[in-house]
């Protein structure tokens, strides 16, 4: 039996982690991104505007991570979206949509009391990692 080695990933075109945690790591056939806020990873601040921007940046982070890491949005599996507050679950789940059209991911949405940098959203995924690379 093979053993499955982890690995940490450094991504370049996302924004740095902002503590002592990997961007994305991997083990066995999987890709695990850690959670993903609205930051503009030039500036290093959240994008202006509300929940569906921040939303829209979280992915997009999360899809730049899942392409340096040989998967991609397709591959995602399960996604845990975190939002400050549950009233924001419509806008948050329309531009959702615009990311994971077809054949979506599980997911689970809760309410916290709080995110880094006080966001409004944070997600994290869970990815297939795409071996054959060819259906990303």
């Amino acid at each position: 039996m093979a053993c499955h080695q982890k690995k940490v990933f450094v991504v370049k075109n996302a924004p740095a982690a902002i503590g002592p945690y990997s961007i994305a790591t991997g083990g066995g056939p999987f890709i695990f991104t850690s959670g993903q806020l609205g930051i503009d990873p030039d500036s290093g601040e959240l994008v202006a505007g509300g929940i569906e921007e921040q939303t829209r940046q979280a992915l997009q982070n999360l899809k730049e991570i899942l392409s340096a890491t040989d998967s991609c949005l397709e591959n995602v599996v399960k996604t845990t979206v975190y939002l400050q507050d549950m009233n924001d679950f419509p806008k948050m789940n329309a531009v959702y949509a615009e990311f994971f059209a077809e054949k979506s991911p599980a997911r689970t949405t809760v309410q916290v009391a709080g995110l880094p940098k006080k966001a409004l959203v944070e997600i994290d995924a869970i990815s297939l990692l795409n071996e054959k690379k060819d259906c990303c």
